[in-house]
C-alpha cells in the first residue's frame, strides 16, 4: 500500500531546489529517502530534484509503504525495558546510559530499538535501521523518550520535534559554580572541522541552538554545579557543547568535559575514585512533555536520575 501527497508551492518557497522545497513539507523523511519517491508535476512534465521551484508548480508525491529489516530478523532482548507509557500509537520509556540507540557500523546488537521491537512493533516511516525513531539521545545519556508505533504518531510526532513544540528538560552534573542563578546560551552549532565526532560553536553557518540553564545546586569546596537545561532548540549534543563552551563542561564527559584540566585539584577520595572510573557524561533527559499525537492529550513524563548520578550527588552532599 502506498501513501500519495500533493504539495503546491507558495510565495515562500519559489526558487529553492524540489528536494528541499519537499523536505520542508515532509520533514519526517531526509532528502536521500525523498529521492527513492516517485514525484511528478500534476500539470506533466518530469521532475529534477535539482530544479528550482516556481510559483504555481505541484508535486504528487507516491510513498511506497516501507518495511524494517530489523523488525523480524535482528530483534534482540538485552536488557529490561524501563516503560513508562503504552498505548497503540506511542511507548514511552526511560534509556538507560549505555545504549546505542540503534544498529549502526559498530554496533549490530544490544541496541534500543532492537530491545524494544522484541517487545512490540514500531512504526517503519523511521526506515530499515530506524523504526518509530523520532529524536534521539547519545549512547551515555540516559532519560526519558518516545517512540512512535503507528505511522500517523510518527508523522505527528517528527513535527512536534521539528518545530519544538513540546518540552525537554535535562539535569547534569557540571564543572564550576556559576555567580548566576540562570542564563539563556545560544549559539549556532556545526561539526567540528577538526574531529568530525565533535559538535562546536560557529559563528556563522551550523543550525540555530537555545538552551536555558537554571542552577539546581552547588558543591562549591568540590567546584561542582547540578543545571536544570531546557532545549528550545534539539541539535546534536547541543547542552554539552553549550555548556562546554561557556566554562561549564558536564563530568564525565569524553568529548567535551575537560577532565584532566579539573580531576587534578579534587581532594575528596571517594569523588576522585567516582571521577576516575566511571565512565558516560552526567547528563539526564529528565523531563518530556507533548500532546498525544492522535489523542491530541497532553502527557507528561518525569524521571528521576539514575543510580549513578544519585551515586554522585551522595559523594558531594558528604563532602
Amino acid at each position: 500500500m502506498s501513501d500519495t501527497r500533493i504539495f503546491k508551492v507558495d510565495d515562500q518557497n519559489i526558487g529553492i531546489r524540489v528536494d528541499k522545497f519537499l523536505s520542508l513539507q515532509m520533514p519526517e523523511f531526509s532528502r536521500s529517502e525523498i529521492q527513492q519517491f516517485e514525484i511528478c508535476r500534476v500539470n506533466g512534465g518530469g521532475v529534477k530534484l535539482s530544479d528550482k521551484t516556481k510559483i504555481g508548480d505541484e508535486f504528487t508525491v507516491k510513498i511506497a509503504e516501507r518495511k524494517t529489516d530489523i523488525a523480524y530478523d535482528n530483534i534482540s532482548k538485552d536488557f529490561d525495558l524501563d516503560i513508562l507509557y503504552e498505548d497503540d500509537d506511542i511507548i514511552v520509556i526511560n534509556k538507560p546510559r549505555g545504549v546505542v540507540m540503534y544498529p549502526s557500523a559498530g554496533n549490530k546488537t544490544g541496541t534500543l530499538v532492537q530491545n524494544l521491537l522484541a517487545h512490540t512493533h514500531l512504526s517503519a516511516l523511521g526506515g530499515q535501521t530506524r523504526p518509530g525513531v523520532v529524536h534521539r539521545l547519545d549512547k551515555d545519556t540516559s532519560g526519558v523518550m518516545v517512540f512512535a508505533k503507528s505511522d500517523i504518531a510518527y508523522r505527528e510526532l517528527v513535527k512536534m520535534f521539528s518545530t519544538h513544540d513540546l518540552t525537554r528538560k535535562y539535569v547534569a552534573f557540571v564543572w564550576g559554580v556559576p555567580l548566576w542563578g540562570g542564563a539563556d546560551i545560544t549559539g549556532n552549532i556545526a561539526r567540528s572541522s577538526r574531529n568530525r565526532q565533535k559538535m562546536s560553536l560557529v559563528k556563522t553557518g551550523g543550525k540555530p541552538a537555545h538552551t536555558v540553564v537554571n542552577v539546581a545546586d552547588v558543591w562549591t569546596k568540590s567546584g561542582i554545579s547540578l543545571f536544570r537545561c531546557t532545549l528550545l532548540t534539539g541539535r546534536t549534543h547541543q547542552i554539552r557543547v553549550h555548556l562546554s563552551s561557556h566554562g561549564f563542561p558536564v563530568l564525565c564527559d569524553p568529548l567535551y568535559g575537560r577532565e584532566k584540566s579539573h580531576i587534578g585539584s579534587v581532594k575528596d577520595l571517594d569523588l576522585l575514585d567516582f571521577l576516575q572510573n566511571h565512565t558516560g557524561q552526567m547528563l539526564h533527559a529528565e523531563v518530556l512533555e507533548f500532546r498525544h499525537p492522535v489523542s491530541g492529550e497532553q502527557m507528561h513524563f518525569k524521571t528521576k536520575m539514575p543510580n549513578d548520578m544519585l551515586e554522585l550527588k551522595e559523594i558531594l552532599d558528604n563532602e
